[in-house]
């Protein structure tokens, strides 16, 4: 086999007597060596017979995808564990114990912002994070998708950060969870292609196929990425996106197993007032007479976009025609039962969720990873309590990240990037584009 050599690093939140260390690993000239400069994490505390075994399982074991424990001599000498990643994912993980503490703290979640190829999407593409649970191989895939604001000036400014605390609820599960924001929202390049039309003639069939078809290419390209199993692939809609999930199942991509449609529908034009209610009804039987994914309905009993109603008109429709599907009605919500899916609401829709992925078999473990931890950070001052939970969306978010907000009160903050100082300059840019009187 090759030779290896390796390159370490301190992560700075770890404190005691364990050290951890994450090594990618390189094929190199003939003959290199590891030495104290190559791995200077290893310097302190690691006596040189502990190294000597490390290299030694690293150049003479073949381990990719494997575990090596390295048990002490004594009960004064640490436990060294070493694990392997797969060939897609080729990282060392050194855990280095003592004789009074049990594993090492891990980090539990990995992410990243990435940008989704899609020719309608011009050069910018789809706009797009991942987050999974730490370490190697391949997690089934949720793609998270969502609404569209009343007003249509509010879709330039959604963020997948509003996301994110939804997203880790099915990492915590197992998943590796991709938010994606559709052509027309955020940052993501093309034009917005999911009008109705009129409100007397709304097009609802065709609105959903569009934003359908961005899901579509988004799960073509996460498929190949190499930690997603292609195999197990879970989408997951809000009001639109609920809409539009339920229209991909009519013609549902390799490996789709499963949706989830949350307080679905369009053309909500203010409360309790849709363009056309039976144009909608109709819009579902339609999907339903191809559809046959294993679907899961939750609306409230408060939903001012959808009324409850209505709703089991959307079921009614979908399940006469074919569609396969369960419907669930949640107690009322806050003040309006369609923003059930959202942080407040974890408590409630994740049990909903929960008994429908273990009906469906797809329980990944059995025991939830840790919520992330929430920095206790006061609101600032120039923000209107009313984006309380926008603000805590940002805390709960991966670094590098930056938050900027004006005198006047407007704000912008990014997240998942590179650096601090690219997420600085990012923040202001976008608190910039917002403030119309006020300095960021």
């Amino acid at each position: 086999m090759k030779h290896k050599r390796l390159f370490g690093y301190w992560p700075n939140n770890l404190e005691g007597p364990y050290r951890y260390f994450r090594f990618g690993f390189h094929s190199l000239k003939k003959d290199p060596r590891l030495t104290l400069a190559d791995a200077p994490a290893l310097a302190g505390g690691v006596g040189p017979r502990t190294l000597f075994l490390f290299l030694f399982v690293l150049v003479f074991v073949p381990h990719i995808g494997s575990q090596t424990v390295i048990a002490p001599n004594s009960a004064n000498q640490p436990s060294v564990t070493i694990s392997f990643g797969t060939e897609t994912q080729p990282e060392i993980t050194l855990s280095i114990g003592s004789k009074n503490e049990g594993l090492i703290a891990r980090p539990q979640y990995q992410s990243r912002s990435i940008r989704i190829p899609m020719p309608l999407a011009g050069p910018d593409g789809l706009e797009a994070f991942l987050v999974r649970p730490y370490g190697p191989g391949r997690y089934p895939l949720v793609l998270i998708n969502h609404g569209t604001p009343r007003d249509s000036h509010e879709r330039a400014t959604m963020d997948p950060a509003r996301i994110l605390p939804l997203a880790m609820e099915f990492a915590r599960r197992g998943w590796v969870s991709a938010i994606v924001m559709r052509r027309g929202y955020g940052n993501s390049g093309g034009k917005f292609a999911e009008t109705i039309g009129s409100c007397t003639h709304p097009d609802y069939k065709h609105a959903s196929q569009e934003a359908a078809r961005d899901i579509r290419a988004a799960i073509q390209y996460l498929g190949k990425q190499p930690e997603v199993d292609s195999r197990r692939i879970l989408v997951v809609g809000v009001s639109t996106g609920g809409l539009a999930t339920i229209a991909l199942t009519a013609a549902p991509p390799d490996g789709l197993v499963a949706a989830i449609n949350f307080a679905g529908g369009d053309g909500s034009i203010r409360e309790d007032v849709v363009c056309q209610p039976e144009v909608l009804v109709d819009t579902f039987r339609s999907f339903g007479e191809s559809s046959r994914t294993p679907t899961l309905w939750i609306y409230s009993e408060n939903d001012h976009y959808f009324n409850l109603a209505l709703a089991k008109q959307f079921y009614r429709a979908f399940t006469d025609a074919g569609g396969n599907a369960d419907f669930i009605q949640a107690p009322q919500f806050q003040e309006d039962g369609h923003n059930l899916f959202t942080f407040d609401g974890i408590p409630i829709w994740t049990r909903y969720v929960d008994d429908f992925l273990k009906q469906q078999g797809l329980v990944l473990r059995a025991d939830l990873l840790p919520a992330p931890a929430v920095p206790n950070i006061p609101l600032p001052p120039e923000l209107s309590p009313s984006w309380r939970s926008t603000f805590h969306y940002y805390l709960a978010a991966p670094p590098y990240k930056a938050f900027a907000v004006s005198t006047d009160g407007s704000f912008g903050y990014r997240f998942g990037e590179p650096t601090e100082e690219v997420a600085r300059k990012s923040a202001i840019s976008r608190c910039e584009e917002r403030t119309k009187t006020g300095v960021c």
